[in-house]
């Protein structure tokens, strides 16, 4: 399909500031989470069409031979125009693939775009495989998975191998995104070991290290006064700890947490708990980014700056936002990644 056409049909969902917007947007038809989540595997690693939006996001800190770390992030994003059920060109179902390699001096990224019901994209649940074109995760679960794809100037073909358990966010699943009570339904596979190739400019590089897999559907996630999201997945020393805050317009915050223990045992941390604040902004292409943060979770002793391997991984996507890996430094010590949306 035509890029320009699917951008005219896939832009009331993402024409905002939100990121991935119109996701403060009222829509009828569409499922809403409900409380107590109740998930079926392997069935919910498969897509959700009767909710609005949902994704599948794999981010990747790596390590070459001589100790340069890199960054890999790989994800699959679904958009639905309306409720209705269609096949083949009627589908309702809208894809966009993203794929990028960040190292400390360059960020690689590229695009694919899809619509549903033709074979271009889609995701099924067992044996699980997602696919957009020729770009892949799949695997004969969930647990083992090997990922590629490939850009103008990069590649990737990485095998990755799960040793804990998925983790639920917020009540077991059920993840509040504001104070209204958006929510999305919101898991992970946070304990990917993954090694394979980066092939960049510069040749084939052999690189491995640990992998973290997002799964979140909703239709509103977001309330219409939040402007975009600041989210940090760390891998520390003791355990791993996702956190974020979603950014209001009188100037306030919605945040959420979850620690994760090395077993894999969840807390799960509601508003005001987590605590993030940018300590260092960069020119990001004209755009003021913060690249430098301190993060907070008391209850955990957790008081940690992160920075960003490169401030400049800046994701100019049709939907543009800043994603890349960063350091954790302070009270505890380890690396990561960051994502924040509503900067553009």
């Amino acid at each position: 399909m035509n890029a320009r056409v699917f951008l005219l049909l896939l832009w009331p969902i993402t024409a905002s500031a939100q990121g991935f917007a119109g996701l403060g947007t009222d829509v009828d038809g569409f499922s809403s989470p409900q409380r107590p989540a109740q998930f079926d595997f392997p069935i919910d690693h498969g897509p959700h069409d009767d909710y609005r939006i949902e994704w599948w996001y794999l981010t990747a800190n790596l390590e070459g031979l001589d100790g340069t770390p890199y960054g890999l992030q790989w994800t699959l994003f679904r958009s639905a125009l309306t409720s209705d059920v269609g096949k083949g060109w009627s589908s309702p179902q809208l894809w966009m693939g993203h794929a990028a390699v960040t190292t400390p001096d360059a960020h690689f990224v590229t695009e694919r775009l899809a619509r549903g019901g033709i074979g271009q994209a889609g995701v099924q649940a067992d044996p699980f495989e997602a696919w957009i074109d020729d770009w892949q995760l799949v695997g004969p679960d969930f647990a083992t998975l090997t990922v590629t794809a490939s850009g103008p100037d990069f590649a990737y073909d990485m095998v990755l191998n799960s040793d804990g358990p998925l983790v639920f966010h917020g009540d077991e699943g059920y993840s509040v995104k504001s104070a209204e009570g958006q929510a999305s339904y919101y898991y992970s596979q946070p304990f990917y070991a993954i090694e394979g190739t980066l092939i960049l400019p510069t040749g084939s590089i052999k690189v491995a290290g640990d992998a973290w897999l997002d799964r979140e559907w909703s239709s509103q996630p977001l309330s219409d006064n939040q402007t975009g999201w600041d989210w940090f997945s760390l891998s520390l020393e003791d355990g791993k700890l996702m956190g974020f805050r979603l950014r209001q317009t009188d100037g306030s915050y919605y945040t959420s947490a979850t620690w994760i223990d090395p077993n894999g045992t969840t807390t799960s941390y509601s508003n005001s708990a987590f605590e993030a604040d940018p300590v260092a902004i960069s020119d990001v292409g004209g755009r003021d980014v913060p690249t430098t943060w301190n993060v907070r979770l008391p209850d955990r002793g957790v008081d940690v700056e992160v920075t960003a391997i490169n401030p400049q991984a800046w994701m100019d996507t049709s939907v543009p936002y800043w994603e890349g890996p960063i350091i954790v430094q302070g009270s505890h010590t380890g690396r990561g990644y960051l994502e924040m949306t509503g900067y553009d």
